[in-house]
């Protein structure tokens, strides 16, 4: 009859054991989903996970829009060899600080290293002496023909701000005037490989 107790006394401490073990392993899966749907609701996000630019929500059909060239040529914005393009979008004028930002745009391309190329940058805005284009190269100079990025440039006389389309021609994400450029180029990996 001992043995019989002692043997109720295992088997229950075994299922008790096994009934924590599982209770434990559920935990294990449920517990980490509710801690994020809770962080989820509050509206925390991790920082890594954040565009530095302002999302278009919902993105802008821009592939219609005609965008003449300094060169005369228009703007493709469906190229072959699948290009985002950075849109520069300065205020009423583009003189010394307008410039300089520019000259970071450039500087700022050549960091993608070979991803580069795959990055053009377009100005739109009023025209620049023929040597400071010359000192801007690979970016293009072109006039927005309809206004319709008039919303997204710069209110400043002399600032800048930046639109990103995809190579699909949507307008994607703006980068208003002030945008810090080390944001701009945290984004740029993301998108442009």
């Amino acid at each position: 009859m001992s043995d019989r107790i002692d043997n109720e006394a295992v088997s229950r401490s075994a299922r008790n054991r096994n009934r924590w073990m599982f209770i434990g392993v559920v935990a294990v899966f449920v517990v980490p989903m509710l801690i994020a749907f809770a962080l989820t609701f509050v509206g925390w996000e991790p920082k890594g996970t954040k565009a530095y630019g302002t999302l278009i929500n919902p993105p802008r059909q821009v592939d219609a829009i005609p965008v003449t060239l300094a060169a005369g040529d228009k703007l493709v914005w469906r190229n072959p060899q699948w290009q985002w393009t950075l849109l520069a979008l300065p205020g009423a004028s583009c003189a010394q600080q307008c410039q300089a930002a520019l000259a970071d745009l450039v500087r700022m391309r050549a960091t993608l290293g070979r991803n580069a190329s795959r990055l053009r940058l377009v100005y739109l805005g009023p025209s620049l002496p023929a040597e400071v284009l010359a000192a801007l190269a690979p970016l293009q100079a072109g006039s927005d023909d309809t206004n319709a990025f008039a919303d997204l440039h710069a209110t400043g006389d002399d600032g800048l701000a930046l639109a990103l389309v995809d190579p699909g021609g949507f307008l994607m994400m703006r980068y208003a005037e002030g945008y810090d450029l080390g944001g701009v180029r945290r984004d740029l990996p993301k998108v442009v490989k």
